[in-house]
């Protein structure tokens, strides 16, 4: 069989895939789409109405859209930095040849195999209860006050959940980059008077750019879509001070029933997230051809 015919016979036989793919990702998204420009509301059927862009404008000038774009931007850029540095540090001990390190690896990794859901609730009935968590209880211990978590820091405790779910997998990537790294290099180094901190900042944190990049992008992109954690612990509240676009377009649909606006909503957090994926994609590329 020639190269042409089996390039065709290829492209014939993954057709059927392609286009069920397209069609799965397509359909979704064209009714999101069409939905967003109509007044749409559930408790109000077959009053469908054509509206243009204006449930646009009402989710982009809602003052709740705000507080949800900073929560969102705050919760992404807060776990990055907790996930990324405890990552790199972690990786760095677990790259010791200490005793006991595939154990420790073990109990490190396995906080990413949680759900969500599961993580949401212990860390709110186990560890944060302000009268019977385990943070109360050691307060007790050192004479301090215990801490109504998800009244008086709600961000906060959101952003603890989820950077211990999320720490794992950076701990495995880059644990992963810090194993590739030539040991004769670090060797050379030190015969050449490096010491450990400068041995880190000019040959091991250069080595981990680019797995630091792949771990930012990942992880970026589903942090975006946090919802588990704020549904199970704080609402959303007090207020909307826990509120993301992802539970903001949940209020929307399911608790509103504004099919409309939360179609809209939906629209625009697809393009935020899209236009941070190719930031980042643009920024691991760079990384790449160095």
């Amino acid at each position: 069989m020639s190269t042409r015919a089996s390039t065709l016979t290829g492209r014939i036989m993954s057709a059927p895939s392609i286009i069920v793919l397209f069609l799965w990702m397509a359909v979704p998204l064209g009714m999101t789409i069409y939905f967003s420009f109509l007044r749409y509301n559930l408790l109000s059927p077959g009053m469908e109405e054509w509206i243009g862009t204006l449930n646009y404008e009402f989710f982009l000038t809602d003052p709740a859209f705000f507080a949800s774009l900073a929560n969102t931007l705050l919760l992404v850029g807060s776990v990055l930095v907790i996930t990324v540095v405890g990552g790199i540090l972690l990786g760095l001990m677990l790259d010791q040849p200490i005793f006991g390190r595939g154990i420790l690896r073990l109990l490190v990794i396995a906080p990413f195999f949680i759900m969500p859901t599961v993580n949401a609730l212990v860390w709110k009935n186990l560890l944060m209860d302000p009268v019977s968590g385990m943070f109360a209880w050691i307060a007790s211990l050192l004479g301090l006050p215990a801490i109504d978590w998800f009244t008086n820091a709600p961000l906060t405790s959101i952003i603890i959940m989820v950077s211990w779910q999320w720490l794992p997998f950076a701990v495995l990537i880059l644990l992963t980059a810090l194993q590739s790294l030539d040991r004769d290099q670090k060797e050379a180094a030190q015969m050449d008077g490096a010491g450990p901190v400068a041995i880190f900042f000019y040959i091991t944190l250069p080595h981990l750019s680019r797995a630091i990049t792949v771990v930012i992008l990942i992880e970026t992109i589903f942090l975006l879509t946090v919802f588990a954690e704020i549904f199970v612990t704080t609402g959303g509240g007090p207020g909307l001070a826990t509120t993301n676009i992802a539970f903001l377009v949940y209020t929307q649909a399911l608790l509103q029933f504004d099919v409309g606006g939360a179609s809209a909503g939906g629209i625009v957090a697809v393009i935020l997230a899209n236009i941070v994926a190719i930031f980042l994609i643009r920024l691991i590329g760079k990384n790449l051809d160095k």
